[in-house]
């Protein structure tokens, strides 16, 4: 930990502005080694500390998405003369807040009482799919099992003519749950279904066939030996993170550059827009409060005597918490992690009508204003030139005379 105070210390005093992805860091500049390897010390906590940390406060708060944001860094997986060098990494900002006092209709999520943490937007959105596809699984099992009333109890009251899968699909889809819990609609089973696509496979930069459908507009790629790849990416403000279509295996860049994030290519290969892409505006995570609190009926059938017992944190949470830079200066609680304060200070993140800003977006008023003074002083002195110019040339047409 003496390390990492001095690597901090270091910083503070060694920082000067970046650029990156409209994002400015006050004190430290994030594509630089030392700012690269930040966050990898920052969530890295002594192995003694972390086995005797007690973690159940974490079960009162709740998770939520702030924001996200791009850097550059040296790809060390680089092998061949075709990879990409400087690749882009992904960062993603959420917040512990209360529970009790979490807010979705709030910008922040909550006023007080809460802890930032930045954390790299692959394990983020890879805990952050599979706490998704545990509720999505509970809240069908609930459905199935307490509300749509389509077991066999119910197929003898209702005749031959009851159909349980239909039963259960119109259950699922009085509860908007038919796309998440149905396998396919059983009312159309003279149509074939198409390949249902699988967002969870893309959450980290994964190769991209062309449909096989195109079979002339795939052998012209293979010709001229071009390659696909699909995976996560922080959009332009930094509030949303959309599914993009790249030409490298780091994801880096683009397969066009018009402002899609390569999906335009995508629809004229596929014929239709790539979902939790920018055409659809849909993003890969919503801005909600996830409770770190598992709930009681994945608690393994612990004994319902002991309620502390019973008290356990999220999978989601844990691994999040556990692995994420830290900066818990207003959570109130003892013996906070600060490690990261510095770093994530040059990436606020402020949300306002549902727009992210970046404390680095704005222009610095000071250089503002001398650049005016200067242009101002620039625009005088051309005119002051230009007469004295016109001045001497009558004078030499004078002479001649």
């Amino acid at each position: 930990m003496k390390f990492l105070v001095a690597a901090l210390a270091l910083v503070g005093a060694t920082a000067r502005p970046m650029k990156s992805h409209k994002m400015q860091l006050k004190n430290v500049e994030a594509d630089s080694k030392i700012g690269a390897s930040l966050l990898s010390k920052a969530r890295k906590l002594e192995q003694e500390d972390e086995d005797e940390a007690d973690m159940t406060w974490v079960a009162g708060y709740s998770i939520i998405f702030q924001g996200c944001h791009h850097i550059s860094q040296w790809n060390a997986e680089a092998d061949d003369e075709n990879d990409v060098k400087i690749q882009t990494k992904r960062l993603v900002r959420f917040r512990l807040c209360p529970t009790g006092t979490c807010s979705e209709t709030n910008a922040g999520g909550c006023n007080s009482g809460y802890g930032d943490y930045v954390l790299d937007m692959n394990e983020y959105l890879d805990s952050y799919f599979e706490a998704v596809q545990q509720q999505n699984e509970w809240d069908c099992e609930n459905l199935e099992n307490n509300v749509c009333a389509c077991n066999d109890d119910d197929a003898n009251q209702q005749g031959d003519d009851f159909d349980e899968e239909k039963c259960l699909y119109d259950c699922y889809t009085k509860y908007g749950k038919e796309e998440i819990c149905a396998d396919n609609n059983p009312y159309n089973d003279d149509e074939e279904e198409g390949e249902k696509f699988e967002i969870q496979d893309y959450m980290e930069c994964q190769q991209w066939e062309v449909p096989e459908e195109d079979e002339e507009r795939k052998l012209e790629e293979e010709e001229e030996e071009i390659e696909y790849f699909l995976g996560p990416y922080c959009s332009n403000n930094g509030g949303d993170i959309y599914l993009g279509l790249f030409t490298d295996d780091a994801c880096t860049n683009f397969a066009a550059e018009d402002g899609s994030g390569g999906t335009s290519v995508y629809q004229e290969l596929v014929g239709e827009d790539l979902p939790y892409s920018y055409d659809t505006k849909q993003s890969v995570v919503a801005f909600k409060c996830m409770s770190c609190q598992q709930p009681e009926e994945e608690n393994d059938g612990d004994n319902n005597d002991d309620a502390e017992e019973e008290v356990r944190i999220a999978e989601f949470c844990e691994n999040t918490y556990q692995n994420s830079g830290k900066c818990e200066s207003g959570l109130g609680i003892d013996n906070p992690n600060e490690n990261a304060c510095n770093y994530m200070e040059g990436i606020k993140i402020v949300r306002k009508n549902g727009v992210i800003n970046s404390s680095g977006n704005g222009a610095n008023k000071t250089a503002t204003i001398f650049i005016g003074i200067f242009v101002v002083a620039f625009v005088l002195l051309a005119a002051y030139v230009f007469y004295l110019r016109t001045k001497l040339d009558r004078a030499s047409i004078n002479l001649s005379e």
